[in-house]
């Protein structure tokens, strides 16, 4: 991906340079244009990649279409003709949700203040708010800082008054989930402003509404993320903390995952939402005691052809397992077996293989008795298939070094077997290919008995060299 950055203008006149100067047909216009910026580096995901309708017979020149209906909205808005909302509003929607760079242009050229206008106008109306609000969500979608505190205001105002309502429910949290993703700042000043108790509120509120439970989970989960680049430190620590402690959020996602025991994609966000809430060790005892280790095992069994939801668990166990005593129950559930059983059946995908060596690699740690079922169930074997499968996988091959290390690390005489899997060169082929693989692999073949030379590091200085 590039870093330089062109304005849509820019790009457009590139497109019709080459349509009136080179003679191309618009498609090869377009394309040759991408071509052209691409080359020299800049990035384009912002940028609409289609020709623009030509000039008038005044030669003014015309706009790209969303454009053209983001004007319409406009003098909606302005003249307060809430008869024509729907259309305008309708038809911005639907161009939003067609690609990042048409809800960009939007957003470049003042549609936040357009919708929120209309998101006001539409209080009293309860359809128009809703479609209000799903146009909000749709332009919000990967551009959260376009969110101000009115913004933020009307959303907790809409959330709380409408907390009966489902359909209204659902259109909030769509907006708050795109405000808040890889937004450090909408986070803290929604969760200031009281957004969490709203969120476990929607889940015990609307229980049975598969739609609303599933995103104000995923809502919830984004609280608890670290992945804003702008932010140092985030509260991702402290959310999760607040989830569980003052809002009752693990209860509350347990409670609800009874409800929905056939819907694979509800119990996969729930199993997603309740693996970030795990960050202290009575949290993961918590989530057993009150049956999330259950649903899990049994998820994780009826489920195994659904690749997502299978990742999601295995990252859900692998969080519980921080817990040494949850890892007894773990391991006395059966899902040892079952985790194993997922590696196999999905060998070919990298995210399963990392995320069960990852489980399996915790259920061994400092835990003897649990290296000999994990051996015994065909969890070194399965790991050691995985790194054949995925040699360019980095995660794959550190998750499997460590899964390897800690199954010997007080279990020795479980080195021979492992050895006899064809362990060491996998290993070694590891720790040559992938410099973050170095230390764990290095350990693993150490303590498999194996003769470990180690890793010479030139430091650019004649004559010497660096261990």
């Amino acid at each position: 991906m590039g870093s330089k950055q062109i304005a849509q203008e820019t790009f457009d006149d590139a497109v019709q340079e080459n349509i009136t100067e080179f003679e191309m047909e618009p498609e090869e216009a377009v394309r040759e244009a991408v071509l052209q910026f691409e080359s020299q580096g800049v990035d384009l995901s912002n940028i609409v990649k289609a020709v623009r309708p030509p000039a008038s017979e005044n030669g003014q020149r015309q706009k790209h279409q969303i454009l053209l209906t983001l004007e319409c909205l406009g003098r909606a808005v302005a003249e307060q003709d809430v008869a024509q909302l729907p259309e305008q509003l309708s038809a911005l929607a639907a161009q939003c949700k067609e690609q990042l760079a048409f809800r960009s242009l939007a957003g470049r050229n003042g549609a936040y203040p357009a919708v929120l206008s209309a998101c006001q106008l539409a209080a009293g109306h309860r359809d128009l708010l809703l479609q209000a609000l799903s146009t909000l969500a749709a332009l919000l979608d990967g551009q959260p800082d376009l969110l101000d505190g009115t913004g933020q205001e009307l959303l907790l105002r809409s959330l709380r008054e409408r907390r009966e309502d489902a359909e209204a429910t659902l259109a909030g949290l769509r907006c708050v989930r795109h405000a808040c993703l890889k937004h450090e700042h909408n986070r803290q000043a929604f969760v200031r402003a009281g957004i969490l108790p709203l969120l476990t509120g929607a889940i015990s509120q609307h229980g049975s509404s598969a739609e609303v439970v599933r995103m104000a989970a995923s809502a919830l989960r984004v609280m608890t993320f670290d992945d804003d680049i702008r932010v140092p430190f985030g509260h991702a620590h402290d959310h999760a903390k607040m989830i569980v402690l003052e809002n009752d959020g693990l209860r509350v996602l347990i409670e609800a995952a009874k409800a929905f025991t056939d819907n694979s994609g509800v119990l996969s966000e729930l199993c997603a939402t309740l693996s970030r809430l795990s960050v202290r060790n009575e949290f993961c005892q918590d989530i057993v005691d009150l049956g999330g280790l259950t649903f899990m095992v049994a998820l994780l069994a009826d489920c195994m052809e659904h690749p997502d939801v299978v990742r999601q668990v295995l990252g859900a166990i692998r969080a519980l397992a921080g817990n040494d005593d949850v890892k007894d129950a773990i391991v006395g559930a059966g899902a040892t077996e079952l985790i194993v059983l997922a590696i196999s059946h999905h060998l070919g995908n990298p995210q399963i293989c990392e995320q069960g060596c990852a489980a399996l690699c915790m259920l061994a740690l400092r835990k003897p008795e649990h290296c000999s079922v994990i051996m015994e169930g065909g969890g070194a074997l399965a790991a050691l298939q995985a790194m054949k499968a995925h040699p360019r996988e980095v995660a794959v091959q550190k998750q499997a070094c460590m899964l390897i290390r800690n199954l010997v690390a007080r279990s020795r005489e479980l080195s021979g077997p492992i050895l006899a899997l064809g362990a060491e060169p996998l290993i070694s082929e590891a720790r040559a290919a992938h410099r973050d693989c170095d230390d764990v692999a290095r350990a693993a073949l150490r303590d498999l008995g194996c003769k470990v030379e180690l890793r010479e590091l030139w430091t650019g200085q004649k004559g010497s060299l660096a261990q």
